[in-house]
């Protein structure tokens, strides 16, 4: 297949960042979830990991999107 078949038969169009059909279904995906979603489980183990191990990793990186910058792993 060359290059040009692969672009015709793909669906995905070239966005570059902040996409708005990735923006679209990432946002659908939040919905379903929040609509149909198994969300007090979620929000339990959300809890819980900030209660147990991962409590500092998760401060660093909740302190580091605060100041718009990656957590260095």
């Amino acid at each position: 297949m060359t290059l040009e078949q692969d672009k015709k038969e793909s669906d995905l169009k070239m966005e570059g960042e902040g996409s708005r059909e990735g923006s679209r279904r990432y946002q659908e995906a939040q919905h379903e979830f929040a609509e149909n979603g198994d969300v007090e489980t979620k929000a339990g183990e959300a809890a819980d990991a900030l209660d147990g191990d991962e409590a500092d990793e998760l401060e660093q990186a909740r302190q580091a999107a605060a100041q718009g910058r990656a957590v260095e792993g």
